[in-house]
């Protein structure tokens, strides 16, 4: 199995640090109970606290910035149209009137505090899953004893993520030899049309290819891991750590209610 980071499936420039010594269990559990903690403020202080914490959290692995802020604003794009949309669609107080569409306040606000909580969340993940292997992050769903299934399907989803990546760099690579360039115009749109399907028909390809190899080699299913080693103290510090953290988000919660 390959053990590139989850994060990082070709390459990683993490650096160990104290998080990366820290039980894979541990920092799955934490990094689950701190994203249940974020979706569940309504106020903007403690998202921004903890995107603040997260942050130095990560500088202080010396990550690649590049990619890192690269993934991030991938993610704000998925959600970019909800949140353009959001503010017509929110019953409140006229902000403005568009194109006969009225935009509430109450509705910016909620845009506002989906795109914190996302890059709240975001960061969390980053922060302390960044530097784990997809075989530790197996290895510490198992011993949480999450569902087999769920397991597998992640090990899957970040083994061949980075596939289905150079994949399509070799149909970018092809369609450029073609004399092929991205415009805003028809032509454009068909040939993207054209890379999805075939990216799909690829994937699905090779996916029946890997099924049978893997079948060939016994695979029946499920991940076989070793058993990880009992936590140590080092793992209680993390948790006390974590505990005290998450207990202040709720404080500054408490203390800063929400704006409307």
């Amino acid at each position: 199995m390959n053990k590139h980071s989850v994060l990082t499936p070709a390459s990683t420039s993490h650096s160990i640090g104290f998080i990366g010594t820290i039980d894979p269990r541990v920092k799955i559990a934490a990094t689950i109970l701190l994203a249940i903690t974020l979706v569940s403020f309504a106020s903007w202080q403690p998202l921004v606290a903890s995107i603040a914490i997260t942050a130095l959290i990560i500088a202080s692995s010396s990550p690649d910035w590049r990619k890192t802020l690269r993934r991030i604003l991938a993610m704000d794009g998925f959600i970019l149209i909800t949140l353009v949309l959001l503010p017509f669609t929110f019953p409140g107080d006229v902000m403005f009137t568009l194109w006969g569409f009225d935009a509430s306040w109450q509705g910016l606000y909620r845009a506002i505090m989906i795109a914190l909580k996302a890059n709240a969340v975001m960061c969390g993940i980053i922060a302390f899953l960044g530097n784990l292997s997809s075989t530790e992050l197996g290895r510490g769903m198992t011993g949480l004893y999450l569902p087999t299934k769920l397991t597998t399907l992640m090990m899957f989803t970040v083994r061949y993520i980075d596939v289905l990546h150079h994949e399509y760099l070799r149909l970018r690579q092809s369609m450029r030899a073609r004399a092929f360039r991205l415009k805003t115009n028809r032509h454009s749109w068909k040939m993207t049309g054209y890379l999805v399907g075939m990216l799909l028909v690829r994937a699905h390809e090779r996916s029946e290819r890997i099924l049978w190899a893997m079948k060939c080699r016994g695979f029946h299913g499920h991940y076989h891991f070793a058993h990880l080693p009992r936590p140590t103290r080092r793992d209680a510090a993390f948790v006390l750590a974590i505990l005290f953290f998450l207990a202040a988000l709720i404080t500054l919660e408490v203390l800063c209610p929400p704006l409307i």
